[in-house]
């Protein structure tokens, strides 16, 4: 018979026991597990880039429902336990449910501190642990407004700076003369008030907090030198403390936390407990690392295994905020015991402080050039001489030993199998190499799923890669992934996150600070930077028309005899008699010699000659047609049939919501071309099930399509959902359009995307998540207001046309959505 274990909390550290015990022993346990949030286990350290609008929840879980279906685990989410029975080995949950155990695993982790100041409960006043945190301050911040986080530690700042990414005004209030003073010497600190500051988020130090001020909610808060600072939300991130009320009424030995001994046991033999709630050796941990160091312990222990025992752990700390790169560990406090090596750039704003006892690193901060972290926390802990190293030390790993400096495949090929690589999932380097032998991985990706490094924040990304050539060598070059082209060794993706991570405004930027070979880049990386740009900073960057293919340059496709095609843009295929004598005058004007109707249901004037096109754009301007920007990579086309005003077996209206797409669709810029279709009825005249994007109209609505092709590459089209109405309809593909605009490579049509991501996980996006759905379409709606609407009238009128309808002007939206 399976012995039957408890788990009470489904956080971190009960998650990585339960995969450390599986690997041991399968099959020991029944395993039941309570959770006290509604949701599964999911990566609390990560929750910073959901606030900042980085990462979404379904990228920071940890073991989805399935993980928990694959190992017979009975999941009891929203449960919280509430009375421990030792004498019967029984926990007793809040709807009173009793459950017996054999034993019992205490993971009830920490609770937020809340100042004991007035106004402390009001509305508006949140702590930052979970994600009913994050979505209360997305919330708000979604109003707009102020906010002040009091507490300038490593979660008020993170907080900080992901409100003040949603537009709020920001303000921290930190009771010390430094922030992070922790974590941070004076000196670090001063360059990360700096850097905080430029961000415009207002930093007050050595203040404190006197009261919390409003009637029904948050409105201000007072400090005690009487400023008083508006405010629409309050952050508290002031510190946390052991959650252990429920192991003391349960008459478990409790001080500052649960205590444990090196086995995690408490006073209770058949009771064991794990990660922040814990005090093993009068030491509380906050951090992750510590919480990975006892599951393994723990998970041994369960297993029946021979095991030393928890003796403790080093601590580090890394700050996630994009564009600020700190680490700190150990102690770094003045003392006459000790020597110290500090290095400083402020060229580059880089500040490093190394501080040793007797030749061994006691502490080290690093500001601004964080590559050595992972290196001296490596030496700290296992108390490494460096007397040999002492001159070169400070300048990092690679200055080791004389001569040139070493290459990062041989610095990663050089660490012991104990270093750690992923500090966010506890990932040492023996894990990895091992995975990638016994597994045959050949990606980062492969690894990422093998092993969780490098899949929280990434900034151990090129740590793993270089593990990935040092183990496989010659192999790892023929599965690599792609570079985006000769000019750097960095993947789309990777360029991408960069310039959201790094707030890279412009190509010059780009090219400087993630260190690009050439100096002015190629034909192929310079296009697609151009429109990375653009969609990260539609209001910052400038369109770069050197970056653009010739055809996007001159709004015109050029044929193979060097003359232009020029195709004006009809709604939905509908045109007009006043229309169609401009085209014919344009044509005789110019003597141009073809006119042809495109499979778009748009009409094409081919052989215009290049000096001929301001003249064309401005006389078919005049006569109210705009550009069809048949050139772009952006909307196309939205081919329609004639749906129910005219076609007896039409369901739906698909010609007028055609038009409606294609009005607010038209000028949006997108990784390749799309283009849209709208049929009337399943009988499919207008071929929806080959666009990019296809709605089949329906009896009882409109059934959305993803990822045709009929070109060279002939695909049908994904279902991706039914919705009921027009508005609905509308809102959905607009939704498609933003993350394909987001997450597609540059140059990869929809279907590529859509296989490379996956229909499930773009289904889940768009159908089932409301919030995140509604929170794509204003992204898409802010990004199309600055777009260029019309170039024609642009180029040949000398001015800007914009003509952005949002949703709500297109009066096809219920009037709550539209506010």
């Amino acid at each position: 018979m399976k012995k039957k274990l408890v788990v009470v909390g489904n956080g971190m550290a009960a998650g990585r026991v339960l995969e450390e015990l599986f690997a041991r022993a399968p099959d020991r346990y029944d395993v039941t597990i309570f959770g006290a949030e509604p949701r599964v286990n999911y990566d609390r350290i990560m929750l910073s880039p959901v606030l900042a609008g980085e990462k979404d929840f379904d990228a920071i879980i940890v073991h989805d429902d399935a993980w928990y279906a694959k190992h017979n685990i009975s999941l009891r989410k929203g449960e919280p336990v509430v009375a421990i029975d030792r004498a019967q080995r029984t926990v007793r949950t809040e709807a009173g449910d009793t459950v017996p155990y054999d034993a019992l695993i205490i993971a009830t982790g920490s609770k937020p501190i809340l100042i004991p100041v007035p106004g402390a409960e009001l509305p508006g006043v949140v702590t930052f642990r979970d994600l009913d945190d994050v979505n209360a301050m997305l919330a708000t911040a979604a109003g707009g407004g102020s906010a002040v986080v009091i507490g300038g530690g490593l979660l008020g700042l993170e907080a900080a700076a992901g409100l003040a990414t949603k537009g709020m005004k920001t303000t921290v209030v930190h009771l010390m003369p430094t922030l992070m003073e922790r974590q941070l010497d004076p000196n670090a600190a001063y360059l990360l008030q700096r850097a905080i500051e430029k961000r415009g988020i207002e930093i007050l130090t050595a203040a404190n907090t006197q009261a919390v001020i409003g009637d029904s909610k948050v409105e201000a808060v007072r400090l005690e030198d009487g400023r008083t600072l508006p405010a629409d939300l309050v952050v508290m991130a002031v510190g946390i403390r052991p959650n252990v009320a429920l192991a003391k009424d349960a008459g478990l030995e409790v001080k500052r936390g649960l205590v444990v001994d090196d086995h995690l046991k408490t006073s209770d033999d058949n009771i064991f407990a794990v990660g922040e709630c814990v005090e093993h050796r009068g030491q509380c941990y906050g951090l992750v690392a510590p919480l990975y160091d006892m599951a393994k312990t723990l998970a041994a222990t369960l297993a029946g295994e021979e095991v030393a025992g928890y003796t403790g752990s080093a601590t580090s700390t890394k700050l996630k905020v994009t564009g600020v790169d700190l680490f700190s560990a150990g102690d770094f406090s003045e003392g006459d015991e000790k020597d110290e090596i500090v290095l400083r750039d402020p060229s580059r704003g880089v500040y490093k402080r190394v501080v040793l006892r007797d030749n061994r690193i006691v502490g080290a901060v690093l500001y601004g050039d964080t590559a050595d972290g992972g290196w001296y926390f490596d030496l700290l802990k296992k108390g490494t001489d460096v007397t040999k190293m002492h001159d070169t030390l400070i300048f990092g790993q690679a200055y080791q030993g004389g001569g040139a400096p070493l290459d990062p495949v041989t610095l990663v090929a050089n660490l012991s199998d104990d270093a750690e690589i992923c500090g966010c999932n506890g990932v040492c380097k023996g894990t990895i190499t091992q995975a990638i032998t016994a597994r045959g991985l050949t990606t980062i990706d492969d690894v990422r799923s093998g092993t969780k490094a490098s899949a929280s924040c990434g900034q151990c990304t090129s740590k793993v890669e270089a593990l990935l050539m040092a183990t496989l060598g010659a192999g790892y070059a023929a599965a690599a992934r792609k570079p985006m082209c000769k000019c750097t060794d960095l993947t789309h993706e990777e360029v991408r996150g960069f310039i959201l991570s790094k707030e890279l405004k412009s190509v010059p930027a780009v090219m400087q600070e993630l260190g690009w070979k050439t100096s002015c880049g190629c034909s192929s990386c310079r296009p697609a930077l151009n429109y990375y740009l653009l969609c990260a900073w539609p209001f910052d960057y400038r369109d770069d028309p050197q970056s653009r293919f010739v055809n996007e340059r001159v709004h015109a496709n050029i044929q193979k005899d060097g003359t232009f095609s020029v195709v004006p843009r009809m709604w939905g295929g509908l045109t007009t008699p006043d229309e169609l004598r401009a085209i014919a005058d344009v044509a005789d004007k110019f003597k141009i010699p073809t006119v042809k109707v495109t499979g778009g249901q748009r009409i094409d004037l081919l052989g215009v000659r290049k000096e001929d096109l301001p003249a064309v754009w401005a006389q078919l301007n005049a006569a109210g047609l705009v550009s069809g920007q048949a050139y772009a990579k952006g909307l196309r086309t939205v081919k329609t049939c004639v749906g129910s005003e005219w076609c007896r077996f039409g369901t739906q209206d698909s010609t007028g919501l055609g038009v409606k797409l294609e009005r607010y669709l038209c000028g949006s810029w997108t990784p390749h071309k799309v283009k849209l279709a709208v049929s009337g009825c399943p009988r499919n005249c207008a071929e929806a099930t080959v666009k990019d994007i296809g709605i089949i109209c329906v009896e009882s609505g409109y059934d959305i399509h993803i990822a045709g092709a009929a070109g060279l590459h002939v695909r049908a089209t994904d279902l991706l959902g039914h919705v009921a109405t027009e508005e609905e309809a509308i809102e959905h593909v607009a939704a498609v359009m933003q993350l394909y605009r987001e997450q597609a490579g540059y140059l990869d049509r929809v279907y590529k995307w859509v296989e490379k991501t996956g229909i499930e996980k773009i289904r889940a996006a768009i159908m089932d998540d409301h919030e995140g759905r509604r929170a794509l379409v204003a992204r898409f709606e802010a990004s199309q207001r600055a777009v260029r609407r019309d170039p024609w009238a642009e180029r040949a009128a000398g001015r800007e046309l914009h003509e952005f309808m949002p949703l709500a002007a297109l009066n096809i939206i219920m009037p709550e959505a539209a506010e």
